[in-house]
């Protein structure tokens, strides 16, 4: 086993960055089917990775945080 090194992964749902600008309102009406009604900021997914980076999430392994406004979660898996 290694130690001294986590595995974590940020889950992203819909957001507005400049990759998803050509879709236009096809991400705010994917956006709207959740519970924010929006697409969330980069800065809102940052914070997540930052959270995970740092000596605060230091108990945190092998977790899979879904920073989607739990829209993820009303979808069933393929």
């Amino acid at each position: 086993m290694v130690r001294g090194v986590r595995v974590n992964a940020v889950s992203p749902g819909p957001t507005r960055t400049e990759g998803t600008d050509a879709m236009g309102e096809g991400l705010e009406q994917l956006a709207a089917q959740a519970p924010a009604g929006r697409p969330a900021t980069a800065d809102e997914i940052a914070e997540a990775i930052v959270f995970l980076a740092t000596d605060r999430s230091s108990f945190i392994y092998g977790a899979k945080i879904a920073v989607d406004a739990v829209l993820l979660q009303n979808f069933p898996a393929p």
